[in-house]
C-alpha cells in the first residue's frame, strides 16, 4: 500500500487512515481493507452466531425486533445457502438500497439505511473479503416475523417512508478528519441504528439523531453532546479510551455495546478512532435535555434507597459513588445514570453485568444479580436514589417498571 502524503478533502474523508488503495480485483491490499471496513462495520455481530461451533458469516444470529424475529442471513460464497450466487452488484445494490439478490427486498435491521452512504469502492473492498471466506452450507431462515409483517411487499411503503438513498457527502466547511468521522457514525459504523430513537414502524426518527433508543431491553444512550445525558462532558480522549478498551472515567461497556467493542472499535485504527472522537464531539446534534429538578432527600423511595445503597451498591461503587476507574463504574454525576430511561440499570440489578473485556484491558470485572434477593420495590428505590444523588437528577423508578422488565427478561 501506497502511503499519501495529499488528498482533497473529499478523497481524505473516504480514506482508510490516509491510505490510498489498489482498485484492482480481489488484490491483497484490498481484501486487507474490506476485512478492516467489514470490522468497522462489525459485520459479524448479526451475520456470525456466538454458539461454540459456529462459522465466520455463517449467519443464524437472531435479532429481536418489536415485530418479531429476524435472523443473520449466511454470506459466505455459498453457492445454496450463501451469498455465491451474488454478483458484486447484488451486493452494492443490497448496501445501498436495501435490495439483494434477485430483487428480494431487505428489512432495516440489516442498516442499509446507514450502508448507502458507504463508498462503491469501500463496498468493493469489502465484496472482496467476503468472496475468501470459506463457503459454509448453512440454510437460515432469516425471516421469522408474523403476519403481515414477513410480506416483503410492504417493505416498498417503508422505505418511502424512511430510506433516503445516497452515498456520503464530505461537508466542505469542516475537516478531513471531521468528515471522515462522520462517514464512519452515519454510514458503515451504523452507530444511529441503535443510538437513534425509532418511530411506529421502526424506521429512524431522523431529527433525534443519536438522541439514544431501547434496543432489546437494553438502552443505547444518548451520544450527542448534551451534557445532562449525553457525552458533552467526555474529551476526545476519553470517547477513544471507550471505544478502544471498553471503558474510561465514566463509563464500562456491557451489553449491546460491549459486543460491538469486542467485534468492531477495539481493532480499528487509531486515526479512524480520533476521527469518529473529532465527528461526536462536533456533530451538531444536541438532545435538549436540561436536568430536571432531583428528587428530594426526604423523599420515601429515596430514603429507602440510600440504605439500601450502603447494604449493597457502596462496598464497590463507593459511598461517594465515584467508584473505582477501570473496576467498578462511576454513579456520580453519569450522563449513562441521567438517562430518561432506566431500563439499562434496572437490567443490570436483576441481571447482573460483565462489562467488555478487550486485548488492551483483558480481565473486566462483573457485578451480580441481584433478582432474588432484591423485590420490585427494592430496585426501584435504590435506582431513584442513585438517580438523584452526587450531582444526577432523573426521573424516579417505579416498582411497576422494575416488575414489568423483571417479567420480560424471564421469558
Amino acid at each position: 500500500m501506497k502511503k499519501l502524503t495529499s488528498f482533497s478533502l473529499g478523497l481524505l474523508a473516504l480514506s482508510v487512515s490516509g491510505l490510498a488503495h489498489a482498485a484492482g480485483d480481489g488484490s491483497f491490499e484490498q481484501v486487507e481493507r474490506g476485512r478492516y471496513l467489514a470490522t468497522v462495520g462489525d459485520c459479524a455481530a448479526c451475520h456470525t452466531a456466538s454458539t461454540p461451533d459456529a462459522k465466520p458469516f455463517a449467519g443464524g444470529v437472531p435479532i429481536e425486533t418489536p415485530f418479531g424475529r429476524l435472523v443473520g442471513a449466511n454470506i459466505t460464497p455459498d453457492p445454496q445457502t450463501g451469498i455465491g450466487k451474488w454478483s458484486f452488484d447484488d451486493f452494492q445494490r443490497a448496501m445501498s438500497e436495501g435490495i439483494g439478490h434477485g430483487g428480494k427486498r431487505l428489512y432495516g435491521a440489516m442498516p442499509f439505511t446507514a450502508y448507502t452512504k458507504v463508498t462503491r469502492e469501500d463496498n468493493a473492498a469489502i465484496w472482496a473479503y467476503l468472496q475468501t471466506l470459506q463457503p459454509v452450507h448453512h440454510e437460515v431462515e432469516t425471516n421469522q416475523l408474523p403476519f403481515p409483517f414477513n410480506v416483503r411487499t410492504s417493505l416498498m411503503g417503508w422505505n418511502w417512508l424512511n430510506f433516503n438513498k445516497g452515498e456520503f457527502k464530505p461537508q466542505m466547511d469542516k475537516s478531513a478528519e471531521w468528515n471522515r468521522g462522520a462517514y464512519i457514525v452515519e454510514g458503515l459504523g451504523h452507530c444511529g441504528t441503535c443510538h437513534t430513537p425509532k418511530n411506529m414502524i421502526g424506521g429512524d426518527k431522523d431529527s433525534e439523531f443519536l438522541q439514544g433508543a431501547v434496543v432489546e431491553n437494553w438502552v443505547a444512550p444518548d451520544i450527542t453532546s448534551n451534557k445532562h445525558t449525553g457525552i458533552g462532558n467526555w474529551t476526545q480522549e476519553d470517547l477513544m479510551q471507550y471505544l478502544k478498551t471498553g471503558s474510561n472515567r465514566f463509563d464500562m461497556a456491557s451489553g449491546p455495546m460491549a459486543e460491538e467493542v469486542t467485534n468492531s472499535s477495539q481493532h480499528w485504527t487509531d486515526a479512524d478512532l480520533k476521527a469518529v472522537a473529532v465527528y461526536l464531539k462536533d456533530s451538531g446534534h444536541d438532545s435538549g435535555n436540561k436536568a430536571p429538578a432531583p428528587v428530594k432527600a426526604e423523599d420515601n423511595a429515596m430514603m429507602a434507597g440510600k440504605h439500601i445503597y450502603a447494604d449493597r451498591c457502596s462496598a464497590c461503587h463507593t459511598p461517594d459513588g465515584k467508584g473505582q476507574e477501570g473496576l467498578f463504574p462511576r454513579l456520580a454525576d453519569s450522563a449513562l445514570i441521567n438517562q430518561t430511561n432506566a431500563t439499562s440499570l434496572i437490567r443490570v440489578v436483576l441481571t447482573g453485568s460483565r462489562p467488555v473485556a478487550t486485548d488492551t484491558k483483558p480481565t473486566a470485572p462483573s457485578m451480580p444479580s441481584f433478582d432474588a434477593n432484591m423485590s420490585d420495590a427494592d430496585v426501584a428505590n435504590v435506582l431513584t436514589y442513585i438517580r438523584n444523588s452526587w450531582g444526577n437528577a432523573a426521573a424516579p423508578v417505579s416498582a411497576s417498571d422494575v416488575k414489568d422488565l423483571r417479567a420480560e427478561l424471564k421469558k
